[in-house]
């Protein structure tokens, strides 16, 4: 049921339009999120502009980060560990999870998908899909056998991110009229790290040229003797890293499920944002995830104040931007004929 038209709602819509606080709370949550959906989707944008590849197992990826760093702050009793000392674990867990994605992603580059690259699209897709099917029945026949979401392992999953959150990640900072977690803070630290870091990986090394060379026009980088099957490998292992990395942020943050169907969770918007930013576009991923996030931190809002009473209203909204934008661009914000075309 959706009613807008109580006062009750009117109010609190005229209280978001007059209330700096409420304004930059619904920014700085959008800022958050945006930061979080920009880790998930710069990979598969990565992925899809060089490959050509949609990965739909790009969301299992996510999930397997998010339980391999739910079981190691656990495991490791990092929130026993005082602030510095589980942050510093936590960035840790965070590059090992994204090694072992990335070998992961690898594996499944050179022994799987690598094979298909000749086939027409249909073909990648079907391989794609197979392999989140099976990486989501892997996990959960672990989870299962353990019980570790009903809290039943030794390791006490019923409430992993309340005990080994630190307090002053989860506690509220108030500057003037700007409220803010820590937590928040560092999703949007988390964020502008990797956007930099990709911008960096694309614009200042030699692998980077090689990506950018490959998108243009692959049959030319293959001429000039660049090895594009090594590039390939080399981008799909940093794309499966980037996602394991936002599994590691959203196992700490409570307004996610560490489950099975995360995987599915994060790879619906992670397609909405690459759609919407244009596919194969980086600096429209960009855009694309802070316009969705500030979407989604909106419709939150708009739920959690009672304007709309309507459980789903954030991803309503994401995918109505999504239908907008197809009928009238459909080539997203940023995207240009022949972008991640190969051939």
């Amino acid at each position: 049921m959706i009613d807008v038209l109580t006062p009750l709602a009117l109010a609190e819509t005229v209280d978001l339009l007059t209330s700096p606080s409420d304004i930059t709370g619904v920014l700085i949550e959008g800022l958050a999120k945006g930061s979080l959906y920009l880790m998930i989707a710069v990979g598969l944008t990565l992925i899809f502009g060089l490959m050509d590849v949609i990965n739909f197992a790009h969301g299992a990826f996510t999930m397997y980060g998010a339980y391999i760093a739910g079981v190691a702050v656990l495991a490791l009793g990092v929130g026993s560990m005082g602030f510095v000392g589980a942050l510093g674990t936590f960035f840790i867990i965070m590059i090992a999870v994204f090694v072992l994605l990335a070998v992961l992603g690898v594996i499944f580059e050179v022994t799987l998908i690598r094979k298909l690259y000749e086939y027409p699209p249909i073909f990648m897709i079907l391989l794609t899909f197979g392999i989140t099917i099976t990486m989501e029945e892997l996990m959960r026949m672990i989870v299962e056998f353990r019980d570790i979401n009903s809290g039943q392992w030794d390791i006490g999953w019923d409430a992993p991110r309340q005990s080994s959150l630190p307090s002053e990640l989860g506690g509220t900072t108030e500057i003037g009229f700007v409220n803010f977690t820590g937590l928040q803070l560092m999703q949007i630290s988390m964020g502008v790290a990797v956007l930099a870091g990709i911008w960096a990986f694309l614009n200042k090394t030699r692998y980077g040229l090689f990506v950018r060379a490959g998108v243009e026009d692959e049959e030319m980088a293959r001429a000039l003797g660049i090895d594009i099957n090594r590039t390939f490998t080399a981008v799909f292992a940093v794309g499966s890293g980037l996602a394991g990395m936002a599994g590691v942020m959203l196992m700490w943050d409570p307004l996610w499920d560490v489950n099975v169907p995360l995987a599915l969770a994060v790879l619906l918007p992670a397609f909405v944002i690459v759609i919407v930013g244009g596919l194969g576009s980086f600096k429209g991923t960009v855009v694309a995830s802070f316009l969705v996030g500030l979407i989604d931190a909106l419709g939150t809002w708009a739920f959690q104040t009672g304007v709309i009473q309507f459980t789903d209203i954030d991803q309503l909204m994401i995918f109505a931007i999504l239908v907008v934008m197809l009928i009238l661009r459909p080539r997203g914000l940023f995207g240009v004929k022949g972008q991640g075309d190969h051939g």
